[in-house]
């Protein structure tokens, strides 16, 4: 499933596209959000499906080799552990991901290039190199080994960030967050599953559909009022130079510790600290910390903020 920090990376977008533009209602930037997400998830599965069609690329050169009309030794006799992986062959054959595909009509047959690319970043690989000369044959093994490659060479691939990016607007600023999701479903995989080996699902459970409906819904209804506390506890600051993205990521993080009673204040701060470094300058995170945390501490005075269950915990305010 989509982790929750890639949702709030949603949500920050599409709530700041909406107040900076104002050219939408906020029913369509809810629709577009969730169109977004259905993206996303839609990236996980066209890495997947790169990985089977990689596999299967290397299976026709093999092929290819073998019927030339002068074949060489090496094309009589090709290393065929590749082709032979175990993980690949059992992923290319997963019933979740080819229903997928079949019912989104997504692949990658419109850019051979990238396949023909990462095979030939794969094969000239040291992971590769020592894999396939390696005494140790099992699935296990064949596991790691794609794991391996997706972490050290797929995921590092310059060519395929590039593609994705003139590819989809969605898909800027998230692969690296999908990408991690394929690896953890590679190290998931059993053999014993065969191709019913389940894939993550787009959202966890119905809590992170509400997460994400609430989050948008409650940030730009209550734009007026947060700006407010936000500018209350601004005092030393002038927010119309404040930059848009600060004050747009407090804003979410003030619905969240007002709206989620389950989520611990020190887990919301240290969320929106890490996106204002990543999204917007280089002083956003200390100016961002030092401000909600005097808000945090002004709404639970208030009693606006009440935390119950795992909101407690995680170092959660005793105060």
């Amino acid at each position: 499933m989509l982790s929750r920090r890639l949702l709030r990376v949603k949500v920050m977008q599409f709530v700041y596209a909406f107040q900076k533009n104002g050219d939408v209602s906020l029913l369509q930037a809810e629709k577009d959000l969730f169109h977004s997400i259905s993206k996303s998830y839609e990236l996980y599965h066209l890495f997947l499906l790169l990985l089977v069609d990689i596999h299967l690329f290397a299976s026709n050169k093999i092929e290819t080799g073998r019927n030339k009309k002068v074949p060489t030794r090496e094309d009589l006799n090709p290393n065929t552990r590749f082709i032979e992986n175990r993980l690949l062959v059992q992923l290319s054959t997963n019933k979740s991901l080819n229903n997928y595909i079949k019912e989104k009509a997504i692949s990658w047959a419109n850019n051979p290039e990238i396949i023909k690319s990462l095979f030939d970043a794969i094969i000239t690989s040291d992971i590769y190199g020592q894999h396939i000369e390696s005494p140790f044959v099992s699935y296990d093994e064949d596991r790691k080994f794609i794991v391996k490659l997706s972490e050290k060479v797929i995921s590092q691939h310059e060519q395929l960030y590039n593609l994705l990016e003139e590819h989809s607007i969605f898909w800027n600023d998230e692969a690296e967050f999908i990408m991690s999701m394929v690896i953890k479903t590679l190290k998931d995989f059993q053999a014993e599953n065969g191709n019913l080996q389940s894939l993550q699902t787009e959202f966890k459970d119905e809590d992170d559909i509400k997460f994400v409906k609430t989050l948008i819904q409650k940030t730009i209804l209550n734009q007026k009022d947060n700006i407010e506390v936000i500018r209350k506890f601004s005092q030393n600051w002038d927010l119309e130079r404040v930059a848009f993205m600060d004050i747009v990521l407090m804003q979410i993080a003030l619905t969240e510790m007002i709206e989620f009673s389950g989520i611990p204040l020190k887990v919301t701060l240290n969320e929106y600290i890490e996106l204002a470094k990543h999204y917007s300058t280089p002083k956003s995170g200390l100016f961002i910390n030092g401000i909600l945390d005097k808000i945090a501490g002004y709404l639970m005075e208030e009693g606006r903020v009440i935390k119950n269950g795992k909101g407690l915990s995680m170092g959660e305010r005793s105060n």
